[in-house]
């Protein structure tokens, strides 16, 4: 995964007014943190971090006041009906640390036939990885499952160096048979 790189600028006023001003500036406050060090707040260009924040679990190299620091987003927060950023929390990481995160489950292949449905009990997998080779996400065959059947989180094909933070018996998918409606009395086919 590339780093996204990005200017940041350190924050001296907080408050519920100060971060209104940051919006207004089409920016987005935020808060960088980890490794034992004190919080830095932070106010990111709002456009450029939405675009970086479409990849799940984005690397970001943030230049703030002349200093490098590699960081992934923690925690996002959106206007509930509008949905831009209100606030970012970034976690600092470092080269060759491994991280905890949650990866995207996609699914390749069709259900046997039969008007089965899939069921998806983990939208996402917690994954242990390095920070600079987290997966943008993982495949899944479900091509000919029947209902009943299930995909466990041990049967998860992981890229290399990346193992499992989860119950390795939890279910990821699950196939359930789909439901006939009955006919009603009296019509005719």
């Amino acid at each position: 995964m590339a780093e996204i790189k990005l200017a940041a600028a350190v924050r001296t006023d907080f408050g519920k007014g100060a971060a209104r001003r940051i919006r207004r500036e089409a920016q987005v406050p935020g808060v960088i943190y980890g490794h034992g060090a004190e919080p830095v707040h932070v106010s990111l260009p709002g456009h450029d971090l939405m675009m970086a924040l479409k990849t799940p679990n984005v690397l970001l190299s943030l230049d703030v006041e002349g200093r490098n620091e590699l960081v992934i987003p923690k925690q996002v927060q959106r206007d509930p009906l509008k949905g831009f950023l209100e606030h970012v929390d970034l976690l600092v990481v470092k080269r060759g640390e491994k991280v905890t995160v949650e990866v995207p489950v996609h699914t390749e292949g069709d259900l046997a036939p039969g008007g089965n449905l899939l069921e998806h009990t983990l939208t996402a997998l917690p994954v242990e990885a390095e920070a600079t080779h987290i997966p943008e996400a993982v495949t899944v065959s479900i091509a000919g499952l029947e209902a009943g059947a299930s995909v466990l989180a041990k049967d998860v094909v992981l890229p290399a160096g990346v193992e499992l933070a989860v119950d390795a018996d939890a279910v990821v998918l699950h196939v359930v048979a789909g439901s006939v409606e009955a006919p009603a009395e009296g019509a005719e086919a």
